[in-house]
């Protein structure tokens, strides 16, 4: 033992630069992990995150006026309480061209300090300004994210309510953890000053209180509603809604995005593992003459093994602390993203064991990596000079012979052979260096997909941009506003639910365009539907009735029977790819829609929806309803970002692993500075050759990772498609210009990387390189 400490504090005396390289990069992996899972946790569950940021209610209670609602803040459960505020239930509609809305106006006369609405655009209400008693000011309301996305309302539109004489003018929109507006089921929170709701003319059936309650634990909400229920009386409740309930809905919108965000945390945890891995055996391996003389002086293969075990333990140790407290301490002033991520992190349930468990996995991974490369270790012979004599007597093959003939330059040709001369070593190191380049990949050709949601949503399934519809205009007359407006192609529409056999749920059955002028799917697969009875699915239904292209499916309208021949599949984002499309001529021989409902309006390419909305909205003096087609790509828009943050964890471990591949090639090489004078070489052309070897081993990785990147991007998004219901062909593959740039860069780094330890090098002694032979 006491012999096992003298020779590690003289390993570390001797090799002091390489223990601090250790350190500093199991420090960097450590803080890249860290990382990656509070970008992780920031952008795949939103919902927790606004949950945390606004304190936010853990059970909301709706109730009648009279109903003495702030009894219920002095529970024993209760932590905290929001309100209770008087409420006014009415509807609401932008003046021009909006969609009606149900809202509960809450009327407060400051901000609450327990589930305080986050303002994501605007303002929050000022006494001074929003009541309405200044000349030209109009009074102020805000609206909950999710109502006014539903609205298309923005800071500075005014909408107009019922039971109110004037318009009130949205001032801003707030995100909160509640229970989000759902047309027809939930109605929006929206906030107003007392003197506003006031002036309300509602009766008193639309009057009401609404009181939140952030519970000590949330594990009691059920309990909390049960003693709501008995003090208040179940007379006086008229609705309640919990934290269980708004975070289900939440977690079904970001699946995609959790489902996303989760692929990459996995690859960046792989890419991490196989660095740490790499870094260990080849540092272990660089040192089997101190190992063969240790063995010669009497150590056992047990104790080698210990010893190496500690050392490295002891490294991974003081790099995981190192790591996890520049994360904890420098991590929340990061500007941008990152910083806002680490600063919320803190306070997400999951911080109380995710960095422990971030930590102990890699500590435990580079235990397991030092053992396995420490028991080779303990195997190895007291004098291995003979085999290394053996290996280092290797012939040149042919095909090395015939390009040196061929006045290949020399150190091309032998870079060539050095590189690849062992090939499961080089194996390994191209293995290595290519799973951060497929990542990488993979992660461009995600932003790829999501530039074709944006850019061209028509070859994903969204070829119309805008809905419009009007109850008080008629057909005839809303066809010829919609025909003046250039660029603007209109198909008319009509929607049902539809029941299947075998199936207690509904599907959706839409008749878009006519057979004389039919609507442009996105078909993926087979055809477009042109005659009677004919067509269109999505990937959704066919796996929910187990169909096909080509098959007859049956389906039942008010009771009226539908059967419809399937001739292709399209790209359908919404409803789960659970879309059955036909012309509307086919709904109409059912006289199921004699009349369309809707108009899909198609744009020309480039035209902005919201300045279409707006001309239109004016051109029918308000009598139009125009609203926006969802598109998926506003969902995933946080996953930019993370694409961004994650490409920067992958760039930092491919350096890692490239300062491995560096050190391992500068000593394999340095054994034959020897052989290389020998046969004329300058040091000039020995460092080419150092260089040139660990180029070759970075060029094949990046072709290597960006070919099986592009390929794994394509077959996991069309995977993605196909689970979500969406369907196959909605990838689309990074562009080849930022894939060259990309291999480019990485050569060129690996190529600056080895230049100063290959010159270094070539300026030892012989007698050092006879030594190393040795």
């Amino acid at each position: 033992m006491r012999a096992a400490a003298r020779w590690t504090r003289a390993h570390l005396r001797a090799h002091r630069p390489a223990a601090v390289l250790v350190v500093l990069a199991t420090a960097g992996i450590t803080v890249s992990l860290l990382l990656a899972s509070a970008l992780f946790a920031y952008a795949a569950d939103p919902w927790q995150r606004v949950f945390t940021q606004t304190s936010g209610a853990h059970v909301w209670i709706h109730t009648r006026a009279d109903a003495p609602t702030a009894s219920l803040a002095g529970l024993d459960e209760v932590r905290a309480a929001s309100g209770p505020f008087r409420t006014v239930r009415t509807t609401a509609s932008l003046r021009l061209g909006g969609s009606r809305a149900t809202l509960e106006l809450r009327g407060t006369p400051h901000r609450p300090g327990t589930a305080a609405p986050r303002i994501a655009a605007g303002r929050w209400l000022d006494a001074a300004r929003d009541c309405g008693n200044r000349a030209g000011a109009g009074r102020g309301i805000v609206l909950d994210s999710s109502v006014a996305r539903a609205m298309w309302a923005k800071p500075g539109d005014s909408i107009a309510l019922g039971g109110f004489a004037a318009p009130l003018r949205v001032v801003g929109v707030a995100d909160t953890a509640e229970v989000a507006f759902r047309a027809g089921e939930t109605p929006g929170a929206a906030w107003v000053l007392p003197t506003t709701l006031a002036a309300s003319d509602a009766d008193r059936d639309q009057r009401g209180r609404t009181v939140g309650l952030r519970l000590a634990d949330p594990d009691d909400t059920d309990y909390v509603v049960q003693r709501a229920v008995t003090r208040l009386g179940a007379d006086q409740i008229t609705d309640v809604s919990t934290w269980r309930q708004a975070e289900a809905e939440a977690a079904g919108d970001n699946q995609l995005l959790g489902r996303l965000l989760a692929l990459f945390g996995l690859g960046a945890l792989l890419a991490a593992a196989l660095a740490v891995g790499g870094a260990i055996t080849t540092r272990i391996h660089g040192h089997l003459r101190d190992i063969s003389v240790l063995k010669a002086i009497g150590f056992t293969p047990g104790q080698v093994v210990r010893m190496f075990l500690v050392l490295h333990l002891g490294f991974a140790l003081i790099g995981v602390t190192l790591g996890a407290l520049l994360t904890q301490v420098l991590g929340p002033l990061a500007p941008g993203r990152i910083g806002e991520a680490l600063a919320l992190w803190r306070d997400l349930p999951e911080h109380a064991w995710l960095p422990a468990a971030v930590c102990a996995g890699v500590v435990v991974f580079i235990g397991s990596a030092t053992w396995l490369a420490a028991w080779r270790a303990g195997r190895v012979p007291p004098v291995p000079v003979a085999r290394a004599a053996v290996a280092s007597g290797r012939r040149a093959s042919g095909s090395t012979r015939r390009a040196l003939g061929l006045r290949v330059p020399p150190a091309l040709v032998l870079g060539w052979r050095s590189a690849f001369h062992r090939p499961l070593r080089a194996a390994a190191a191209v293995a290595r260096l290519a799973v951060p380049l497929l990542l990488v990949t993979i992660a461009l050709g995600t932003w790829a997909t999501l530039d074709r949601f944006t850019g061209h949503p028509e070859s994903v399934g969204l070829p119309a941009a805008l809905t419009a519809r009007s109850d008080s205009l008629g057909d005839r007359e809303l066809r010829q506003l919609l025909a003046a407006r250039p660029g603007v192609t209109a198909y008319p529409g009509a929607e049902v639910q539809a029941l299947v056999p075998g199936q207690t749920g509904t599907i959706t059955l839409r008749g878009l365009g006519t057979h004389a002028h039919p609507y442009p799917f996105t078909v993926a697969e087979g055809r477009a539907a042109r005659g009677p009875d004919e067509a269109v699915a999505g990937q959704g239904l066919l796996d929910l009735l187990d169909a096909h292209v080509g098959d007859w499916v049956r389906m039942t309208v008010a009771g009226e029977p539908h059967v419809l021949h399937i001739v292709g599949r399209s790209i359908e984002p919404a409803d789960g790819g659970r879309v059955v499309s036909t012309g509307l001529d086919t709904l109409r021989d059912g006289a199921t829609a004699p009349h369309p409902d809707f108009y899909h309006l198609v744009l020309r390419h480039g035209t902005d929806p919201a300045a279409v909305r707006d001309a239109l909205a004016d051109a029918s003096a308000g009598r139009l309803e125009l609203r926006e087609i969802p598109n998926p790509a506003g969902q995933l828009s946080a996953v930019r970002a993370v694409i961004i943050g994650l490409i920067a964890v992958l760039v930092l471990i491919g350096l890692a692993e490239l300062s491995t591949t560096v050190a391992a090639g500068v000593r394999e090489r340095s054994r034959d500075l020897l052989a290389l004078r020998a046969v004329g070489l300058s040091p000039r052309q020995i460092a080419a050759v150092i260089v040139a070897a660990t180029v070759f081993i970075t060029l094949a990785a990046a072709l290597l990772g960006s070919v099986l990147g592009v390929a794994a991007s394509e077959w996991l998004i069309d995977l993605q498609g196909s689970a979500s219901g969406w369907g196959t062909g909605i990838a689309q593959g990074p562009d080849l210009r930022t894939l060259l740039l990309v291999d480019g860069a990485a050569v060129v780094v690996a190529g600056a990387a080895c230049l100063l330890p290959a010159v270094r090098a070539t300026r030892r002694k012989l007698a050092d390189s006879a030594s190393a032979v040795a």
